[in-house]
């Protein structure tokens, strides 16, 4: 069954916490909930870390909890480690009843940094390899515990481009699922519609993010870091006329292959520029009309 959420940074943003710091909580959650319609919400920072806390919000709130992100550092320390660190994560996410577990490699990462993107590490095929044995014995690991991992391919990251998801996809499996992002995957020089028809049979989770591609070339013309990325408005929501994502392809490859999982809009904007209620609102009324064009819902 097809379910449409949202992500909180669309109101609060979780890596610079002064885009929508004076939106309430309350705001969000009745804005994504009772306003819009959405059926669920990702995990943002200012969720309870509590499992029983956050459950209690989640129902208050007439929306399920869909997943959390868990940052990886496979490339700093061992798979044993890793396991420990994410622990607690999956502890909280069983109690919420959620299926999956999103993760990307954060080790080495600049989507933090004030660093052009283009000071990312690419890894070798060797290294790739490495990385992706790594990721396989975690997302065994979660496996284990009902809970599928599903990798986040990232702007910043190892994984970013068209050719690093096709390496690490086959370099991994079968317990490593995929997070498509279509808007990462536009961002990092994808053709969105050619890498989900690779990948959809590994594809368990769905990001609905679109990409303003004015302010794409901004960035990458003028060695923007991420994040003055994100503070300019390079992403947005399936609908808008300035996003150059056509999201009707993409609903209609998960359709064929008969995808059952959540379609998130993840689209991170300044939401004093960009109001996160009208922009929201859009994107979910553009994703359910192609859905049910398509065939989805």
């Amino acid at each position: 069954m097809i379910r449409f959420g949202t992500n909180p940074i669309a109101w609060a943003n979780d890596d610079d916490h002064s885009l929508g710091a004076h939106i309430p909580t309350d705001r969000i959650l009745d804005e994504a909930g009772r306003q819009i319609g959405f059926d669920g919400i990702e995990n943002g920072h200012r969720w309870p870390a509590d499992p029983e806390e956050l459950r209690l919000m989640m129902e208050k709130a007439g929306l399920a909890f869909i997943s959390g992100w868990h940052s990886l550092n496979l490339l700093a320390r061992s798979v044993e480690d890793e396991k420990k660190a994410i622990q607690p994560h999956l502890d909280r996410l069983k109690h919420n009843g959620c299926k999956v577990c999103i993760a990307c490699e954060t080790s080495n990462s600049v989507q933090g940094l004030d660093k052009p993107l283009s000071a990312r590490v690419v890894l070798s095929e060797a290294e790739m390899r490495d990385f992706a044995a790594k990721v396989e014995a975690i997302a065994s690991y979660c496996a284990e515990q009902g809970i599928e991992l599903v990798y986040h391919h990232h702007m910043g990251t190892v994984v970013q481009s068209p050719e690093d998801i096709d390496a690490f996809m086959a370099e991994t499996g079968p317990a490593t699922k995929l997070l498509f992002d279509a808007g990462h995957c536009a961002f990092g020089g994808g053709d969105p519609a050619a890498v989900l028809r690779r990948h959809v049979d590994r594809v368990r989770h769905f990001h609905a993010k679109n990409v303003r591609p004015a302010i794409r070339a901004r960035v990458e013309s003028e060695g923007m870091s991420f994040m003055d990325g994100i503070r300019a408005g390079v992403f947005t929501v399936p609908g808008d006329q300035e996003g150059e994502v056509d999201f009707a392809p993409l609903l209609k490859i998960l359709a064929e292959n008969n995808y059952d999982g959540w379609i998130v809009i993840e689209a991170e904007q300044d939401p004093d520029q960009r109001n996160p209620l009208l922009y929201q609102t859009l994107g979910l009324a553009t994703l359910k009309r192609q859905a049910a064009e398509v065939g989805l819902i």
